[in-house]
């Protein structure tokens, strides 16, 4: 199987075993290039070893997965993310009482603003990044609230080999501070005295599929090293909207309790606050992943 965007576009390249039909779960893939529904298994019991493996094929061969119609109690909901493994704590944001690990998400009335408003792969500035995100919606306007996700491969994929080529080797600044400071004080989170920095590759392989990656976000990326600083904010600014090239995106509208498994290494994404004043509430359970390379 293989698509083609443009001239120069992204041709995907097929994982091995692909071809092979999943016998314990069902996807449907919402476009060729990034996205699917998982149908046949439901998250608040154990999943056995064989639906496991085939739930960590679909990730890799979609970047996101999307589960409807999910009841789990916040225990269930940080048991399935340690299948993935262990989890990781947000550096500012604010978590459900007596569970570091999950992260409340909620916009209501009352809200200035909302997470993920802009375009970015979580937590980008972490040493060791997260490797994926599980965001569980419980709560839903009735129109609105989108989540828009990118495909870092087809992005990759679809540059110059010139350009290809300039960004080999090159390495960027992630940092937290200008994002965090001061974001979570309407909920009562008091600053910490710093928040993280990396460096990272501008171009990433992915440790499981072994494809590369475009890894810049507008969020958090800041600064190229090793050139001038307007070469810097020029390329950065090229990069930034080229990777938000709606050509690699799909959309997912939510309803309640509906799941979103979003792999962070080779995929962004973007939370559309078109609700207001209704709320949109749930929580976010994300995985540790490893430094870049």
């Amino acid at each position: 199987m293989s698509s083609l965007l443009g001239n120069n576009g992204p041709r995907y390249r097929q994982l091995p075993g692909e071809d092979v039909p999943y016998e314990t779960i069902s996807v449907d893939k919402v476009t060729p290039i990034i996205g699917a529904e998982i149908s046949g298994i439901d998250l608040a019991q154990s999943p056995s070893n064989h639906q496991m493996t085939e739930v960590h094929r679909a990730l890799a061969e979609n970047l996101v997965i999307f589960f409807r119609d999910q009841q789990m109690t916040a225990e269930q909901q940080l048991a399935f993310g340690r299948n993935f493994g262990e989890l990781h704590i947000h550096p500012a944001a604010p978590h459900a009482p007596g569970h570091p690990e999950l992260m409340i998400i909620h916009a209501d009335e009352n809200s200035a603003r909302a997470n993920g408003e802009g375009w970015h792969s979580d937590v980008s500035c972490d040493i060791e990044p997260p490797m994926g995100s599980i965001l569980y919606i419980k709560t839903c306007p009735p129109r609105g609230g989108d989540t828009l996700f990118a495909s870092m491969y087809a992005a990759y994929e679809a540059l110059s080999d010139r350009m290809k080529a300039y960004l080999d080797g090159l390495v960027a600044v992630h940092d937290g501070e200008h994002v965090y400071r001061g974001m979570y004080a309407k909920q009562g989170v008091v600053d910490k005295p710093s928040y993280p920095r990396a460096e990272h590759p501008v171009v990433r392989t992915h440790p499981v599929t072994g494809r590369k990656a475009l890894y810049v976000n507008r969020g958090f990326t800041t600064r190229i090293l090793g050139v001038p600083r307007d070469e810097s904010e020029g390329v950065l600014r090229y990069l930034f909207d080229h990777a938000e090239n709606p050509l690699f995106q799909c959309r997912f509208r939510w309803r309640e309790n509906s799941v979103a498994f979003w792999d962070n290494r080779c995929a962004q994404h973007r939370a559309m606050w078109d609700y207001w004043p209704h709320t949109r509430s749930g929580f976010r359970v994300t995985v540790k992943g490893d430094r870049p390379v």
